[in-house]
């Protein structure tokens, strides 16, 4: 039986003991694994008894390849058997260690951090109310209706919204500067894409016609070089052309959908809306009711697993980034930090993150919530048919793990399920 010592911070010191017969397996075990490091005259590598490599390089020369073998097995069943949750690798220690008598070492490690539950049943919060407005279904129409917009070719002057095509080159005083001059460049006026001040100039010009423009760069530009400057832009159009919006009638929703009317599309947008609206506003009333419950608890959370939560939230990020094709790097360029900046500005979020884990896992204890087979299965046929698969032929391959993950995310939703709707408005 392993010997446990606490410690201050939450943090446990043991004392483990391998016994010898184990402790002489792994040398056994060792030397099989690294006699080929082992130089011996007369033998071929890898080919020299162990009593020889032994006499040769000393009798503990398989050591610290055998405890290297065996110590997080004895490890492991300490911590079963002394019911403690680590979070964090163990800081090892060896005691003493010999073939006739095994191993003795320590491990002061992190543990899991008791929680101190509040009030989490009938939390005061101010409800979130969905409702969805005529608006914002024309809104979406109106959307749509730019999606389906096309540029005509006109011979006219330019006016605001056109899509014009130009060629410009940049100057300060007289000076060009790099990046200031394109040739056969499409522009949209109104978009704002270039220099304030720049498309307006441009409108009422005609085909062929060139003009000078002239504008300011913004004291905050990006090149220190012009940030603040005057410059002139010499332009000329060469093709104008015109957004032309289709009408919205019901030949057009059948173009767009599946629908064969505009009220039929309307309805069944809003519909979706209102869904959306539910699913955000249950999340809403869900994260508040939560942080109700998290802030009425006491709990001292490691650094160890915030950092592991910070790490988790960057490969978050990072597995978003690169379905762009940019690594976390170059995002750290272009918004001027590095990694070790960007873990910092996560700390606080990380920190409550792994709190309000904490709590629904405290809450989950206290009111005994279980999991059952039937739910366990409900979630297997719900994924099955997310994934357009027979559930027999999704079930059979999933592993012990993976049914004990579904138990537990079922568990947190029950947890979760049952803190939001004991929440009362205010």
């Amino acid at each position: 039986m392993a010997k446990v010592e606490r410690l201050e911070g939450n943090k446990a010191k043991i004392t483990i003991e391998i016994a010898p017969a184990l402790f002489q397996k792994a040398i056994t075990d060792a030397y099989h694994k690294t006699a080929g490091r082992y130089n011996i005259p007369g033998f071929r590598k890898g080919k020299a008894p162990r009593k020889v490599i032994e006499n040769m390089y000393g009798e503990a020369c398989f050591y610290e390849d055998a405890f290297e073998l065996c110590w997080g097995d004895a490890y492991d069943d300490a911590l079963a058997q002394s019911e403690l949750v680590a979070v964090d690798r163990p800081s090892i220690d060896i005691e003493s260690i010999s073939e006739a008598e095994g191993a003795t070492f320590t491990a002061e490690v992190q543990l899991r951090p008791e929680v101190e539950l509040g009030q989490y049943k009938g939390i005061v919060v101010k409800k979130q109310e969905y409702t969805v407005q005529d608006s914002e279904v024309d809104a979406a129409l109106t959307e749509e209706q730019e999606k389906q917009a096309r540029f005509v070719d006109v011979e006219r002057e330019v006016r605001n919204g056109d899509r014009i095509v130009l060629d410009y080159s940049g100057s300060v005083d007289g000076v060009k500067f790099d990046g200031g001059t394109a040739e056969a460049q499409t522009l949209v006026i109104g978009s704002n894409t270039f220099i304030p001040g720049f498309e307006e100039q441009l409108i009422g010009c005609a085909i062929d016609e060139e003009k000078d423009v002239k504008v300011t760069f913004p004291a905050e530009y990006h090149a220190e070089n012009l940030a603040g400057k005057e410059a002139i832009f010499a332009c000329k159009v060469h093709s104008i052309a015109q957004k032309e919006i289709p009408e919205i009638d019901d030949e057009f929703i059948k173009d767009i959908s599946e629908f064969d009317t505009v009220d039929e599309w309307k309805a069944d947008k809003k519909a979706k809306l209102v869904e959306e609206k539910e699913k955000r506003n249950k999340t809403i009333n869900e994260n508040n009711a939560l942080k109700g419950a998290c802030d009425n608890a006491t709990v001292d959370v490691p650094q160890c697993m915030i950092d592991r939560q910070i790490e988790y939230m960057l490969r978050e990020l990072q597995y978003r980034l690169s379905s762009s094709g940019i690594s976390l790097e170059d995002y750290c360029g272009y918004v001027g930090t590095t990694i070790d900046e960007l873990k910092k500005t996560y700390q606080e979020e990380a920190s409550v993150r792994v709190k309000m884990q904490l709590v629904i896992d405290a809450v989950t204890k206290a009111e005994n919530i279980e999991v059952t087979d039937d739910e366990i299965e409900e979630s297997i046929d719900k994924y099955a048919k997310q994934n357009n698969m027979e559930k027999d032929d999704f079930a059979k391959n999933l592993k012990d793990e993976d049914r004990d993950y579904l138990a537990d995310r079922i568990a947190v939703e029950k947890t979760i399920a049952l803190i939001t709707e004991s929440a009362v408005e205010e």
